[in-house]
């Protein structure tokens, strides 16, 4: 691998990661901390959804996040021809 594909490719992972942090502290801090008395007046499920933001949604979206990363950077990998070849 070039040094200017090794940069593009961190940088492209550096921009990934940045993205799935700011959207786990939007709902996390965001939606589950600040906004809650905002959220609180929709209801679904009988259970107010700031209160499921901050109970339950951030790990939720947590959970989603990691396996949104592990797919982008199995294509950012087959991208710059660093994936791990399947024999």
């Amino acid at each position: 691998m070039t040094p200017e594909n090794r940069r593009m490719y961190w940088k492209a992972n550096l921009q990934l990661l940045l993205g799935c942090m700011v959207v786990w502290f939007i709902c996390s801090y965001g939606f589950g901390i600040l906004l809650v008395d905002q959220l609180n007046s929709i209801r679904i499920g009988g259970f107010r959804l700031g209160f499921w933001f901050a109970q339950q949604g951030s790990i939720y979206i947590f959970v989603v996040l990691i396996f949104f990363y592990a797919w982008r950077m199995n294509k950012l990998d087959r991208k710059f021809d660093v994936h791990e070849h399947e024999d």
